[in-house]
């Protein structure tokens, strides 16, 4: 069997080669991209602001807030983006979320798990939930996909049952800031069953793209008030304003 399955797996690679996500030429393994792609991607590493993790240009002191968190601070306790959201980073969140490219989860997830310390494998992954009229008419939740590859990979469990989205809310794309707090403020709760669940805990939150923080802050607002500790954001990419 194990000779079969490597014949077949090479006859699978001659005909269908892996391809890069972004631009589609071939490249040596799956979830991976070429050169040129690679480099045009702008991975978000530290500094970062200590309060909602946005980078800075230059390096900082530790504990360093951006002008932002010290005026209003996120009800999270910090994003983890792996890039800055651009045209090339788009291509994946779009490509997953609109065009059922559900391998892009994969390699998300795979980006992700450099943000997993020693002191999360206590957490617990929540996805940012979907209402279940979105969930009917895409067939799935990305962020649910991202989450269970980055829970099987790095042995944290993750529950979709916690967090639950009560109020269907329209696309979030073309409205301001202000806006999308209103759109979505208490649209999301825990219930009853699952607080005893979130006591306590160290939440890591995944979705596919931080924009204004709207979203995440309506969420760790649901979770923390349902006594969840910290509330840490994981994403694929951040729209990062001046």
């Amino acid at each position: 069997m194990a000779a079969l399955s490597s014949i077949l797996n090479a006859v699978l690679d001659f005909a269908l080669p892996p391809r890069c996500p972004i631009c589609g030429v071939t490249v040596e393994g799956d979830h991976r991209f070429c050169l040129g792609c690679w480099q045009k991607l702008d991975f978000l590493v530290e500094p970062w602001c200590a309060s909602c993790g946005k980078p800075f240009e230059f390096a900082q002191a530790a504990g360093t807030k951006c002008a932002a968190c010290l005026i209003e601070p996120p009800d999270h306790d910090g994003v983890r983006a792996v890039t800055a959201y651009d045209d090339n980073s788009a291509v994946l969140a779009m490509g997953l979320k609109y065009g059922a490219r559900l391998g892009f989860a994969n390699l998300i997830a795979n980006h992700m798990a450099r943000f997993v310390d020693d002191d999360m494998t206590d957490s617990l992954i929540v996805p940012v939930p979907l209402h279940r009229q979105r969930l009917w008419s895409r067939g799935f939740n990305q962020s649910v996909l991202i989450g269970k590859l980055l829970a099987t990979a790095n042995d944290i469990p993750m529950r979709t049952d916690i967090l639950i989205r009560r109020k269907a809310t329209p696309p979030l794309r073309s409205m301001s800031s202000s806006q999308r707090q209103k759109t979505v403020n208490n649209a999301f709760h825990v219930p009853d069953r699952a607080k005893k669940a979130v006591a306590g805990r160290s939440i890591i939150l995944v979705d596919d793209v931080y924009t204004s923080g709207a979203t995440a802050n309506a969420c760790a607002k649901a979770l923390k008030r349902s006594g969840s500790e910290r509330v840490l954001v994981f994403c694929w990419a951040r729209v990062l304003k001046d």
